[in-house]
């Protein structure tokens, strides 16, 4: 009897567990960019619960039996893009008490419902991570997450301990935007002291917390924003730099080498003034492509060769929209336009993908299309940098999360500032 009742059990637990197991489902026929190898010409990806079980030519794939199987034969298909650099699902503000913020999060002013994150879907976004402002020497924690659909931040991110966890990195800058009246820097000389003061604060914290060896009696009052810059130091925690003129670069370059953190260069106009110095200091780069005069002056000299320049100089390359400086729906055109200035095709594709997860410390879960990492890819139209083809589909851990073909989606895709102004209401596409 208690041998049948286990078998019983068994079968129940069985009948459960594949119960829960969705179905495999099979893309075929696309040509499929994976970001880690050559480009398959006649795909087939197979996904199931969220995870890629498999990618790879048509006559090297089996088609698991039962499963869901999509023709998009004349389709490209695509890892989810990863904006490096992006301020959506947030509404600007700007606290002028200090010019650090280390112990602000980001994670505490987003809105999952916000209409912007409706853009990055429509461009093909899945990853992003979103910052603070530049006005500041030090504006605060970033926050990494995915553009899907959810009901709470918790959703979204790539952090299981919202609470004590590290979550993102640390928006810093310098140059013109955080040179302002006192209590902020007057000049970029004033803008260095102030960081590298703040960075010894946070040296002397950590000496303490190492003397102190656990005892709680002897550790330092705990500091938030002393606490985020001693995981900066410990290289947890990786500093997502703005900057645009060569000798601000440099200045970032110096700092980096003085207390040895983790650092990405954002936007670089003038990168391609100091490539070898930024390739020798082994600091990743993520560009902003900007098609129009205009902006600020520190950037006059920015160029579409950037990219192709910093390349060609060893330098890892993503791309960044700083939504709304770049729509998030045109990120792809970002690429293309490097590659017109002569980023090859392959550099273009990584730096829509996997240089901007590795810039972020997620590139074993999402940047390309390789067995085992999480379900985001996008489907185009057609060819990737052709202004006639479009992101038809946005697929995020398995699940798709935009679809051109549906109105509401199709709204967001075309729409213009009525449709985005604001994050708690819907428009009808006739308005617009």
């Amino acid at each position: 009897m208690k041998n049948l009742i286990r078998l019983i059990q068994i079968s129940l637990f069985l009948a459960i567990t594949l119960f829960a197991q969705e179905k495999p489902m099979a893309l075929k026929g696309a040509k499929i960019y994976t970001a880690a190898g050559p480009i398959i010409a006649n795909g087939v990806l197979i996904i199931q619960n969220g995870k890629i079980l498999a990618v790879g030519n048509a006559d090297q794939i089996s088609i698991p039996t039962g499963a869901d199987v999509q023709d998009l034969k004349g389709k490209v298909i695509l890892p989810g893009l990863v904006d490096t650099h992006s301020h959506i699902g947030i509404d600007f503000g700007y606290d002028s008490d200090s010019p650090t913020h280390p112990d602000l999060r980001m994670l505490d002013a987003i809105n999952p419902r916000h209409d912007s994150f409706n853009r990055a879907r429509a461009g093909g976004i899945t990853t992003v991570n979103i910052m603070n402002g530049s006005g500041h020497l030090m504006s605060g924690q970033t926050v990494y997450l995915k553009s899907k659909r959810v009901e709470t931040i918790n959703e979204m991110v790539f952090c299981d301990d919202l609470l004590n966890g590290i979550c993102g990195g640390m928006k810093m800058a310098n140059g013109t935007n955080s040179i302002k009246k006192k209590p902020f820097p007057a000049t970029r000389g004033k803008s260095a002291a102030i960081i590298r003061s703040l960075f010894y604060k946070a040296i002397d914290y950590k000496k303490k917390i190492e003397k102190a060896d656990g005892d709680p009696n002897k550790m330092p009052p705990f500091d938030i924003g002393l606490n985020a810059l001693v995981e900066i130091l410990d290289g947890k925690r990786i500093v997502h730099h703005h900057t645009h003129r060569a000798d601000d670069i440099l200045t970032v370059l110096r700092l980096k080498k003085e207390f040895g953190f983790k650092v990405v260069l954002h936007h670089v106009s003038e990168g391609w003034k100091v490539a070898d110095e930024i390739a020798k200091a082994n600091v990743p780069c993520s560009v902003i492509m900007i098609d129009s005069p205009g902006g600020k002056l520190e950037a006059v000299d920015l160029r579409f060769e950037t990219a192709k320049i910093l390349r060609d100089a060893g330098v890892s390359v993503a791309m960044h929209t700083d939504d709304w400086i770049t729509d998030s729906r045109l990120f792809i055109r970002s690429a293309a336009l490097a590659m017109r200035a002569g980023l090859s095709e392959e550099d273009a594709i990584k730096s829509l993908t996997i240089e901007g997860a590795k810039m972020l410390g997620l590139e074993k879960r999402v940047g390309s299309l390789e067995k085992g990492k999480d379900a985001d890819f996008i489907i185009l139209s057609g060819y990737p940098f052709s202004i006639y083809s479009h992101v038809e589909q946005t697929w995020i851990d398995g699940k798709k999360e935009f679809d051109r073909s549906n109105k509401e989606d199709y709204k967001f895709a075309v729409g213009g500032y009525n449709v985005y102004k604001s994050a708690s209401h819907t428009h009808n596409i006739d308005e617009e």
